[in-house]
């Protein structure tokens, strides 16, 4: 029988009461039950990038929001992070995240953008063309 940390023998099924388990709030809990974002249509993919709009409610304004919601506005205010940042940050699954963010940008508190693509690389013909002519030289 196991014990616990002053040698007392555990209760039968007491090991899931530790801190260990995990939260007791699963995460359909913290979205109401909803799987996707709002209706707003926006892709919150892992990379992209969320910045708290300035008019966001604080921490203590009685807005109506949850802890998640407050955890994910405090996590932006210092700066523009991406789904995945929040996700780690506030140590929700990534799916809670986007639902979350998407009741934060109905609400106005958020804006989502995508990060600028990297530019396009030159044809691989034009590059063995340049090499060629320093090699030349």
């Amino acid at each position: 029988m196991n014990a616990d940390s002053t040698g007392a023998p555990l209760e039968p099924g007491s090991q899931w009461y530790d801190s260990e388990a995990g939260p007791l709030v699963r995460p359909y809990a913290m979205t109401g039950g909803r799987t996707r974002p709002g209706p707003t249509g926006v892709r919150f993919d892992l990379i992209a990038l969320v910045t708290l709009d300035k008019g966001a409610p604080g921490v203590d304004d009685d807005t109506g929001l949850g802890p998640e919601h407050r955890a994910l506005i405090d996590l932006c205010r210092t700066e523009t992070q991406s789904v995945a940042e929040l996700a780690a940050g506030a140590d929700l699954p990534v799916g809670v995240v986007r639902v979350l963010l998407g009741d934060l940008l109905e609400l106005g508190c958020v804006t989502v953008s995508r990060p600028v693509p990297p530019a396009q690389l030159p044809d691989e013909r034009i590059l063995r063309e340049v090499i060629e002519g320093l090699r030349a030289l």
